[in-house]
């Protein structure tokens, strides 16, 4: 009976061993947390093309010299009209500053009167181009968005003008050939990444154009000079707001 018993205990246990072990959590090797993932990093350094429109007005200071050196009274007008661009320009990132060079070229379409002092006559002007050339520095708010101010030389181009009577609009045997203005800008923006395309940005900004005064020549039908000229001294404004490619921006990863 002894026997019986023992027998039957050992084969009891036996058959709960298998049972319990697999109750019991199983623990794997132990391990390591993960290390955590590196953010992804942001850098402006690199090149660019850009390409746009906008808004624009110009106003001048303008009088008459006559032969004698003789000068009229100063007469301000102006014009204003839209414009398309293109540019292009490179930047180097040094911690959150942002430092750059660029260029670019505008297609304007500037219309306004032009009066000459103590006459009866005005014509109608046009600004045909501008372009640019400088500098920028700009400052990361975020690592993808850049405030930035610049500055640098510029030229525009004016179309000639053929005026005519105020009374009447009657042409009269007076012109002024084309002329091209040089100067000097300064502007301010902002440029962020538009997140759904690897690099592109937009870019929108303000600048003021100031230009040196020139005495343009009044001529007659045959082209040829009269004696009096007309001084004019230009000041011109943009709004423009552009696409940006940065054709090595690559999801912002460097």
């Amino acid at each position: 009976m002894q026997r019986w018993l023992l027998g039957t205990a050992v084969a009891l246990a036996m058959a709960a061993g298998p049972a319990i072990a697999a109750d019991l959590p199983s623990r794997g090797p132990i391990t390591k947390a993960p290390p955590p993932v590196a953010p992804i990093g942001y850098n402006w350094t690199g090149c660019y093309v850009d390409g746009g429109g906008g808004y624009g007005l110009f106003n001048q200071d303008s009088f008459t010299i006559d032969e004698g050196g003789g000068s009229s009274s100063k007469v301000t007008n102006g014009g204003r009209g839209w414009f398309g661009t293109v540019g292009a320009g490179c930047d180097v990132q040094f911690g959150s500053w942002v430092l750059g060079a660029f260029g670019d070229y505008d297609f304007t379409d500037l219309k306004g009167d032009v009066v000459v002092p103590n006459s009866n006559a005005v014509g109608r002007e046009k600004q045909d181009s501008a372009w640019a050339v400088g500098g920028r520095l700009g400052y990361t708010l975020t690592p993808t968005i850049l405030t930035y101010v610049n500055a640098g030389y510029t030229q525009a181009r004016f179309a000639g003008v053929n005026f005519v009577d105020q009374s009447n609009g009657a042409p009269l045997d007076a012109q002024i050939g084309a002329h091209t203005y040089s100067g000097w800008f300064v502007g301010s923006g902002f440029e962020y990444n538009l997140g759904f395309m690897p690099g592109l940005f937009w870019k929108t900004e303000y600048r003021f154009a100031q230009y040196n005064r020139d005495n343009l020549a009044i001529l007659n039908s045959a082209g040829a000079q009269t004696g009096d000229s007309l001084a004019s001294e230009k000041t011109i404004q943009t709004i423009r707001s552009e696409l940006v490619w940065r054709f090595n921006w690559s999801g912002g990863r460097y």
